[in-house]
């Protein structure tokens, strides 16, 4: 980055079992309490099953059923719930027993709107959790330009309030999945739930950041 040596997290699936997890974090979003969250990783490595994901999940390492987690995703998995248009990899939002490309939970019927991430060696993500029945997601090249809305709508049926508990996971899914395969650089969650503009002046400063560069 900007010419030093920067490292980031392997994540490489159940071979190595690469991952983090906080079940006592403190001061993260409960029940349908507001957040954010943000990550930077590399936009070419990347797998096709559940899961890797950075967020809150539940707090006993167990599937605690729908809405129980609210985490950012990225890869090319058709598993569980609904993915993107083409052939991914794609932002996904985990919210427990399935991964979300929009509010829609049919696993045959893309989200057209969020469309497949190709073409950026570093991708930033952003996940937008309000209370209620509302959901966003933003892609952007973490070496150049701004971010891209790939949803601003409802959530999946079923998935509304959140039940949160406020725990910390990277690299795994809620209930500790472990297949998924990223490099992950960096990464933010919010108590609440910032502007747009908010968002924008953590594009730009991971652009201005220099990755690969």
């Amino acid at each position: 980055m900007s010419g030093h040596t920067a490292y980031g997290i392997y994540v490489n699936g159940s071979s190595t079992n690469v991952a983090y997890r906080n079940n006592a974090a403190k001061g993260l979003a409960k029940n349908d309490d507001p957040e954010s969250m943000y990550m930077v990783v590399d936009g070419t490595r990347y797998s096709q099953w559940c899961c890797f994901d950075y967020g809150n999940a539940e707090s006993d390492g167990k599937d605690d059923g729908n809405a129980t987690m609210e985490c950012l995703y990225f890869g090319n998995s058709t598993q569980y719930g609904s993915h993107g248009a083409g052939s991914g990899p794609w932002l996904l939002a985990d919210l427990e027993n399935g991964m979300y490309a929009g509010d829609s939970a049919s696993e045959s019927t893309p989200v057209p709107g969020n469309t497949s991430i190709t073409g950026w060696s570093y991708v930033t993500g952003i996940l937008k959790g309000p209370s209620g029945n509302k959901m966003g997601l933003k892609a952007g090249n973490a070496q150049s330009g701004t971010l891209q809305t790939k949803w601003n709508g409802a959530r999946p049926p079923g998935y509304s309030p959140k039940k949160l508990q406020g725990s910390i996971i990277l690299g795994t899914g809620g209930d500790g999945s472990n297949n998924g395969v990223v490099t992950f650089f960096e990464g933010a969650i919010t108590v609440g739930n910032p502007p747009d503009a908010t968002d924008d002046t953590v594009q730009a400063n991971v652009v201005a950041a220099g990755y690969g560069k």
